[in-house]
């Protein structure tokens, strides 16, 4: 009991010391000071104008370098200003405001095609649309109403700009620690994997999840680091954190280089169960290691021992060499503990840098290197026109969303409903480019509006004071924009409960206020739900191709880097570190794909099974690229073979056409059932791995080629029996199949 108690103690402070929370007592003092200056001073109109402003350009001030979130604040505040001051003129008694409203959704909406940024700007042009709709200024002409929405976008910008001067480090500091957590998730499933615990293939799922999770974490830490290390210079503290960064980056590869062979350890487990339950409980000591690390913060004093895993990997080394006699066996538990040794190197090697040593004790990371990891986006409006077609996804979303919108209006000014944009606004909240997205996000809206609307009831008939509705009203809607990105049905209750308490101040029927609004809730959310469904649907399996496509690709290159640096020997060449990122990164992106398309309605998962094994055969061959790049890289190795050239080509030769296959050109796929190319091994080495077999032993001298030759060998087999196997899956997916 204590031990939770202390929990949830423990995971409240970490709430209260989040980027989220302090974002949204930004936002909270952003919208309520200019709106408490109006009322004092008799300017309301001016206070909510400016309250407007501040609170529709919010979105664009999300993790990222400090540049990035200044420049879309600016954009957001541009963009606010053009549909505020086209709003100005709509005339709402007419249908011509419909098709209006459309045009201006769709224009909108079409931005997003520059990414998750540009997204972001986008739904700050449609939160200024909408709520343009519940509030007409009166007092001020349009030119001024716009300017101060305009100035409430500076305002919030002013804000966020000191926030960043206080707590410079703190979306950094945090990114870091839910990284060191997911770490954390990632090496405990693979413990439960190694010691049976659970249903395998639910803990494959979950790894594959997870692995996706770290990706784009990395991802969003390299743009943090790279950007900002390029704006202030060699700092310490940022040279440090990318030395750490660069750490987890190599856990998490590693981990994949060396997947936990399940059927092979079981067998293992039955003779030797004790050494497997020490190797989990090493891998759970490394697991709560990294969750100590994130707990520790910036604390060196708090930052965990290792001395007992040095202690239990020195115990499982000298216990493992009992097992000599069956040298199968110690060859496997010796991999695996050198393995798991190097991980716990990486993981002390955090901790020493956290213990801040000194300038002259750490090393610079390289720019050269560092530039080659910086990712440029396209800008170019040329983007625009190229996805002004049924092909793109975001082309498809905007011109649904720009259709439910106006059908959405249209009903809530037909019935003549008390709001009808809080129709519009839960159109715009709920809608997403796909089905599973959307189905999920109108779950949690649907239940978290109930939740809220069924508290707010209680509230309102057990308080009549307008002070206490302006706190709670407050106060709601901090907890709200706090928990947006962590708990959306949490988000949607507290949202509820803000906007009805604040009409409670202004309303006296609010009890009619509560009723419009889940009905307007539900209506909107509806529309989404159908729309999705049945306009322009973007199913997964329309476009899970073009992820293959690109994961293959990205592999494809993985390979040739490998080959040639194994041929050239020497440092390790940038274009290798960088097709493996992108190869990590495409993977990533595959399997999101995947996990999207396994949300959609039945009908429309075709080939699902067969798909997901093209997942899984993917995600293996990657694991054996990133198995042998860790083996050159890692030891000293013999001149390439004419075994591993042959193996290398006919490798590439299957990817290639299993290219080809995906990109509808003509060639002849292998049928699924075709037996690996038995490759000619070098004489010498046969006759070492004859002579093992036979239970002799082999010359110290010789030992290490033998041991890289046998390991070269069987990850090239494997890589060819994977890639024949990838091309006989996708002969039997028709991926050009209508609905």
């Amino acid at each position: 009991m204590n031990i939770a108690i202390k929990s949830y103690i423990t995971d409240l402070f970490q709430f209260l010391k989040s980027t989220d929370f302090s974002k949204a007592i930004l936002i909270g003092f952003g919208v309520t000071i200019p709106v408490l200056t109006g009322i004092y001073t008799g300017r309301l109109e001016i206070g909510l104008a400016i309250a407007f402003g501040a609170f529709w350009c919010s979105p664009s001030d999300v993790s990222g370098r400090f540049r990035n979130k200044v420049v879309g604040i600016l954009l957001a505040t541009a963009l606010i200003m053009i549909v505020t001051f086209m709003a100005g003129y709509f005339v709402r008694e007419t249908w011509w405001l419909l098709l209006v409203l459309g045009i201006l959704t769709f224009g909108i909406s079409y931005i997003s095609i520059y990414g998750f940024r540009a997204s972001l700007i986008s739904f700050s042009g449609l939160l200024a649309l909408v709520l343009s709709f519940a509030h007409d200024a009166k007092v001020l002409l349009n030119y001024e109403y716009t300017l101060l929405v305009g100035l409430g976008g500076i305002w919030y910008l002013l804000l966020m700009s000191i926030r960043e001067k206080i707590n410079p480090k703190g979306a950094l500091e945090e990114a870091l620690n839910n990284t060191y957590e997911l770490s954390a998730d990632f090496l405990d499933i693979r413990r439960r994997i190694l010691t049976n615990q659970g249903e395998q293939d639910k803990l494959q799922r979950e790894l594959l999840g997870l692995q996706t999770q770290l990706t784009e974490q990395h991802e969003t830490l390299r743009e943090i680091l790279l950007v900002s290390r390029k704006s202030s210079g060699q700092s310490q503290y940022l040279n440090e954190r990318l030395l750490i960064l660069v750490a987890l980056v190599d856990i998490l590869e590693s981990a994949v280089a060396h997947p936990v062979n399940y059927s092979k350890m079981e067998k293992l487990a039955e003779r030797y169960s004790d050494f497997v339950g020490q190797f989990g409980e090493l891998i759970g000591g490394m697991s709560r290691q990294l969750y100590d690390i994130a707990q520790a913060g910036n604390s060196v004093k708090k930052l965990p021992s290792h001395s007992h895993l040095n202690e239990l990997s020195d115990k499982l080394e000298q216990e493992i060499e009992s097992c000599q006699p069956d040298f199968e066996s110690y060859l496997t538990f010796k991999n695996l503990l050198e393995y798991l040794e190097k991980q716990l190197e990486k993981i002390n090697r955090i901790k020493w840098i956290l213990g801040n040593p000194g300038s002259d004790e750490i090393e610079m990371v390289d720019k050269k290197l560092l530039k080659q990891f910086k990712v440029n986006k396209e800008y170019d409006p040329k983007v625009l026109l190229r996805n002004l077609n049924f092909r793109s996804a975001i082309f498809k979303h905007s011109l649904r969303l720009a259709v439910t919108m106006m059908v959405g209006y249209g009903v809530g000014w037909y019935y003549d409903f008390q709001n009808p944009y809080w129709i519009l606004l839960t159109i715009i909240v709920i809608m997403r480019p796909n089905y599973g997205l959307t189905k999920k996000r109108f779950k949690e809206r649907i239940v978290g509006t109930l939740i809220g609307g069924a508290l707010a009831v209680g509230v309102v008939y057990l308080v009549r004071d307008v002070y206490v509705y302006a706190v709670l009203g407050v106060g709601s809607l901090v907890l709200a924009f706090s928990m947006l990105q962590r708990n959306y049905r949490t988000a949607a209750v507290f949202i509820t409960l803000s906007v009805i308490f604040i009409y409670a101040i202004i309303r006296p029927d609010v009890l009619t206020v509560i009723q419009y609004r889940l009905l307007d809730t539900l209506i909107g959310a509806g529309l989404s739900l159908v729309s999705v469904l049945f306009l322009w649907p973007a199913w997964g399996f329309l476009e899970i191709k073009d992820s293959i496509l690109g994961s293959v690709r990205a592999n494809k290159k993985f390979l040739e880097q490998i080959a040639e640096y194994y041929r050239q020997k020497g440092a390790i060449p940038p274009e290798l570190r960088l097709s493996r990122k992108e190869a990590f990164l495409q993977s990533s992106q595959l399997n999101t794909a995947y996990q999207q398309m396994a949300q959609e309605p039945e009908s429309k998962q075709l080939y699902l099974e067969e798909i997901y094994k093209l997942v899984v055969l993917n995600h293996s061959f990657l694991t054996a690229l990133a198995s042998l790049s860790t083996y050159f890289q890692t030891r000293p190795t013999t001149k390439a073979s004419e075994f591993f050239d042959n193996a290398v080509a006919h490798i590439d030769e299957n990817l290639r056409l299993l290219v080809c296959a995906l990109e509808d050109k003509e060639f002849d796929c292998p049928e699924p059932d075709t037996k690996p190319r038995d490759f000619e091994i070098p004489a010498k080495i046969e006759a070492m791995t004859e002579l093992d077999a036979l239970g002799g032993s082999i010359h110290p001298s010789n030992e290490q080629e033998f041991q890289e030759a046998h390991l070269v060998m069987e990850q090239l087999r494997w890589l060819q029996t994977l890639s024949v196997q990838m091309m006989g899956l996708t002969s039997k997916i028709n991926f050009e199949q209508e609905f």
